[in-house]
């Protein structure tokens, strides 16, 4: 199991973490993560924070590694399984506004930011416009209030 990281510049796409498994790949993308804790909670083996890597995908099987990223409501988590299939979208695509305004989308998603367009299966999009990583939310603006429907750990 490897963890690399992607260093770009301040023009490229953002920092993705790759931890690399014998069955599964899985990476993160930290400037997405909103701390919904569905990896920690839902597979603490493979995904635990007091670790160094914290994601060691090979410490359980990865179909369940798979099945617990896909939990992740930001999109911060994928996988690539080794046998080079992907992740199927969730048809019908679905939106829901959070209580704070975050838009939570799955689905054959197409997202355009500042980095160009890209293809997502699950984003939580800014729907307040204070977000610093346009579109995707941060919690930079009203976002911040606690959000009964998104667990944070925070």
């Amino acid at each position: 199991m490897t963890d690399r990281t992607s260093e770009r510049g301040p023009d490229e796409k953002p920092k993705l973490k790759e931890y690399e498994g014998e069955g599964i790949t899985v990476t993160f993308e930290p400037r997405r993560c909103l701390h919904a804790a569905e990896c920690v909670h839902g597979l603490p083996e493979a995904f635990d924070l007091s670790r160094r890597p914290w994601v060691q995908p090979d410490a359980a099987e990865a179909g369940l590694v798979a099945e617990v990223v896909r939990r992740c409501p930001s999109g911060a988590l994928q996988y690539h399984p080794a046998d080079g299939s992907v992740e199927h979208p969730d048809s019908p695509t679905s939106v829901r506004r959070t209580s704070s305004g975050q838009l939570v989308m799955r689905g054959d998603l197409l997202v355009t930011g500042v980095h160009g367009d890209r293809h997502e299966t699950r984003v939580m999009l800014c729907g307040c416009g204070a977000s610093g990583n346009q579109p995707y939310c941060d919690h930079s603006g009203p976002c911040t209030e606690p959000d009964d429907d998104i667990p944070d750990q925070r």
